[in-house]
């Protein structure tokens, strides 16, 4: 069976307006997923303090969904301090931020989650032993 010039156009013309609108949609803010916990490194600076620096992935899509956020939990689910993240990491992903926290002596091992501004939690975290 031969396929004439005009369908093979078509199908061209077809495919090709197929792919640019699947770009366009999973390209949108509604496809950028959940803010995920890639990497972290926890050093203690003094007896109750620890500087945290943790790498998170996103998608980011501009101001409307973006990772704001990543908490340091404890072995209960209790939030123990939160870097919130002022704007959005379009064009740096992964990207890695610190911050200080003093941490309860009780406390031996940690949590930390991100979060975007519009999924918000359910990204991949990671459980850290904190170091002695």
């Amino acid at each position: 069976m031969k396929v004439s010039t005009r369908f093979k156009r078509k199908f061209v013309v077809f495919l090709t307006a197929f792919i640019c609108v699947a770009a366009a949609i999973t390209s949108s803010p509604v496809f950028a997923g959940k803010a995920d916990v890639i990497d972290v490194v926890i050093k203690k600076t003094e007896a109750d303090m620890y500087r945290f620096s943790v790498t998170v992935l996103h998608d980011d899509a501009g101001w409307d969904h973006y990772a704001d956020r990543w908490d340091v939990l404890d072995e209960k689910g209790t939030i123990l301090g939160t870097r919130v993240l002022m704007h959005p990491h379009d064009h740096e992903q992964p990207f890695t931020r610190s911050m200080k926290l003093s941490i309860p002596m009780h406390v031996k091992t940690v949590t930390i989650r991100a979060r975007d501004k519009k999924d918000g939690y359910g990204g991949e975290v990671i459980t850290k032993k904190l170091p002695d």
